[in-house]
């Protein structure tokens, strides 16, 4: 009994032994793919891992005269202060306002043009069409910000159309128009990313078996049946996750784009959680609050994400875990 236990330890340590050389030697077939790999893994830890140890300012009275060990703690005194800021609401309803409206209208417009745009026949027009519609995502908003403020000033390009179309009797300048920012910050956005946003769909699309639409012409269905039955049952999946993580993303504001249209005319109307928490935090110094907002910011992100994979889990039996 005991020759028998042994053997098959040997067994069991041999085989231990020829897995681990079998991992050596696939990690030195894949050296250079592993340094890549490894490089990015140290950017990430470097750079979001690391700096995680400055939340605790957050609970601390932190100034940039002492260290943030040196720093005397307050606890919940931050989050208290930014729970009964005055300023709050009219920051939540700007941040909820136009994350929520361009989730509403954002979210589906690149699935719709990534629909369309695969029903043509036209390879050239295709391209053509797509590399038209995604070339905005790569330039910058400072680059994209002066362009609209040029063309919204009221000597711009879109006060004369309009006027020349008799739209309007007068030129309105309407970024110094707080009834206007949102209708700008969420058309210009999706004007930039409409393009780019649809070719994670289209790639989806390609997943989508052949066989299936072969079956569905044999059953005589159009090309709208086709993309009602096949192509979007098809695509489910990766619409459900970049949903979760559209949600998750709600209280997030696209910085770089309301810090360049935003001015002192339509504040009331620009002033969303990202650039209160910049000016609150960098341009007064309070540090420690805007930490906590960004903290409590971060929580409620946690939770709609919780949420809304649990709820897409429910409904369609596919999340992110």
């Amino acid at each position: 009994m005991d020759m028998e236990l042994e053997a098959n330890l040997q067994r069991a340590s041999l085989t231990r032994r020829q897995q681990f050389v079998k991992l050596l030697r696939k990690l030195a077939a894949q050296r250079y793919l592993q340094l890549m790999a490894l490089a990015g893994a140290a950017w990430m830890f470097i750079f979001n891992y690391i700096p995680m140890y400055g939340i605790i300012i957050a609970f601390k009275d932190y100034d940039i005269i002492r260290s943030i060990a040196e720093s005397p703690w307050v606890g919940l005194e931050h989050f208290r202060d930014v729970l009964e800021d005055d300023e709050l609401p009219r920051v939540l309803r700007n941040t909820l306002g136009i994350s929520l409206i361009r989730l509403a209208v954002g979210f589906p417009l690149p699935i719709l043009f990534a629909l369309l745009l695969n029903e043509l026949r036209s390879l050239r027009l295709k391209k053509a069409v797509q590399t038209i519609s995604y070339l905005p995502h790569f330039l910058s908003w400072v680059i994209l910000g002066g362009i609209l403020a040029t063309w919204l000033a009221d000597v711009g390009l879109i006060n004369k159309l309009l006027m020349a179309l008799g739209i309007l009797d007068e030129p309105i300048y309407f970024l110094a128009e707080p009834s206007w920012f949102w209708t700008i910050v969420i058309t210009s956005d999706i004007w930039k990313e409409l393009g780019w946003s649809a070719i994670i769909y289209l790639a989806a699309i390609t997943g989508v078996s052949p066989e299936l639409y072969e079956a569905a012409t044999i059953d005589g269905a159009n090309r709208f049946q086709k993309m009602r039955y096949v192509t979007i049952p098809g695509i489910s999946g990766t619409i459900t996750i970049l949903f979760i993580l559209a949600v998750s993303g709600v209280l997030n504001s696209n910085f770089d784009q309301i810090l360049v249209l935003r001015n002192s005319l339509n504040e009331s109307a620009s002033n969303v959680i990202d650039v209160y928490v910049y000016h609150v935090g960098l341009q007064s110094g309070r540090y420690s609050y805007a930490t906590a907002f960004g903290l409590l910011k971060s929580i409620v992100a946690l939770i709609l994400l919780l949420t809304a994979n649990s709820v897409t889990k429910r409904i369609n039996g596919t999340g992110l875990f």
